[in-house]
């Protein structure tokens, strides 16, 4: 059966077809391009990275930073304002506390004398107080104990000390007649000391400043009365610390957490915005159409934003070693070398993050809502045997417990790789970018299905 049609053309004029005129329809074909022969597995997105195709990708990236220096420089400086800002405000001993101090060895309208010299069991409380001027510390005079307690309540001291009236004549004594002392000697001869410890570390301070200078007023003080100044110290001889100094400060301890977390989270905000900026925009969604894999994608923005972050890891490094002294005794190049691994440990967990998020919101949520976690949970400010036994087995799945001990261990004890606290840092995280790239992987693969 032979069937015609016609067709008006644009002017009017008739065509003829005949169904002898058409090729014939197949009709096994189904109008759909063929199905794929099996899925692709992770080495089949490997083999499928095309030089051509990273270059042009690689360049789209590049050239997207150069037309936008000011985010690129942005991002440069954001890591040294936070290094100097901890450096400049974390760890360092409190300066002018405010003491106040009832001293009844003399008259409220007495002073101290200014300096008293030789072997003199008279006034000992000023030559204490002497001691304590050699330290940050401000004291403030009153009358009474009870004002100035009433000033550490209202919050102007941070503590009252108060010295009895026959301080010093008790103290000799408590020194020549030695076990034989009894109870009220010991107590007359004792400094009333009524801190504030509200706030722990500043507490501390001013105690250990308050038993030093009571351990050099006695030193001074037994070496003018030609007496054995080690009688009056404490049964315990501190020798040289085995590592770290005599007088720890907490910035040296919580320095390499804190490099590591600097530099894992700008690597996290910074690949997240790329790869999420891509797809808002529609670039990624075109790329893939156009036959580009994940693999490129993940691949080309890991070797542009790698160029970033070691930028501000060179930044970091430069100002925690070189400007602000802090300390570093092991090999500098395996220091080096973790700070860049963990950076591009934070680049593929942002990539993670990416993946599975649509929008920026929901990116940043899942961001800030990891950053304190870790934080608390990797030994970054309080050492994990500090911790609760179950989190201190939850700290050791994630990303930043093990680099952290690594590089505290190169930093303030000065071992190398042949220690397992060192390169069990490295192994970690090695495991975590490969488990993070796998990850952004399948699921930009099963997106892009």
């Amino acid at each position: 059966i032979e069937a015609t049609s016609e067709i008006s053309g644009e002017y009017g004029d008739n065509i003829s077809l005949s169904s002898k005129d058409v090729n014939p329809v197949n009709p096994h074909h189904t109008g759909m391009p063929p199905e794929e022969e099996g899925e692709w597995g992770f080495v089949d997105y490997l083999k499928f990275v095309s030089p051509n195709r990273m270059n042009a990708l690689m360049w789209k990236n590049f050239l997207w930073m150069w037309r936008n220096v000011s985010i690129f420089a942005f991002i440069t400086l954001i890591p040294i304002v936070e290094t100097i800002l901890y450096c400049t405000t974390i760890g360092k001993d409190p300066l002018d506390l405010h003491l106040a101090y009832v001293n009844d060895e003399l008259n409220f309208t007495d002073l101290c004398p200014s300096q008293i010299e030789g072997c003199d069991y008279t006034l000992l409380s000023c030559q204490y107080l002497d001691a304590l001027k050699q330290y940050p510390v401000i004291l403030d005079r009153y009358e009474y104990p009870e004002e100035a307690k009433e000033q550490v309540r209202r919050g102007l001291a941070w503590g009252a000390l108060h010295f009895q009236s026959n301080y010093s004549e008790s103290l000799h004594q408590r020194i020549t007649e030695g076990r034989y002392a009894t109870e009220f000697i010991i107590d007359q001869s004792s400094v009333q000391v009524n801190l504030d410890m509200s706030k722990k570390e500043l507490g501390n301070s001013l105690l250990r400043n308050l038993l030093y200078a009571y351990l050099n007023f006695t030193h001074k003080f037994s070496l003018a009365c030609d007496l054995n100044p080690k009688l009056a110290s404490v049964p315990i001889r501190m020798n040289d610390p085995i590592y770290g100094p005599q007088d720890p400060d907490f910035t040296n301890f919580a320095a390499p957490g804190i490099i590591l977390t600097i530099v894992f989270f700008l690597a996290v905000a910074l690949t997240t915005g790329a790869l999420l900026m891509e797809r808002k925009d529609g670039m990624l969604e075109r790329g893939l159409v156009v036959g580009v894999t994940p693999a490129e994608i993940l691949f080309s923005h890991a070797v542009t934003q790698f160029v970033v972050m070691i930028v501000q890891t060179a930044m970091v490094l430069i100002f925690s070693f070189a400007i602000f002294d802090i300390v570093v005794l092991g090999p500098i190049g395996w220091v080096i070398t973790l700070t860049l691994l963990n950076g591009m440990c934070g680049m593929c967990f942002g990539f993670a993050l990416a993946s599975m998020c649509d929008e920026e919101r929901t990116a940043t949520y899942l961001a800030l809502g990891s950053f304190l976690p870790i934080i608390m949970l990797c030994g970054v400010c309080w050492p994990v045997e500090g911790m609760h036994f179950i989190l201190r087995y939850i700290s050791f799945v994630l990303p930043l417990t093990f680099p952290t001990e690594s590089l505290r261990a190169m930093m303030a004890r000065g071992w190398g790789m042949d220690r397992y606290a060192v390169y069990i840092g490295m192994v970690s995280t090695g495991v975590w970018i490969i488990v993070f790239i796998i990850i952004s992987l399948l699921v930009l693969k099963f997106k892009k299905g």
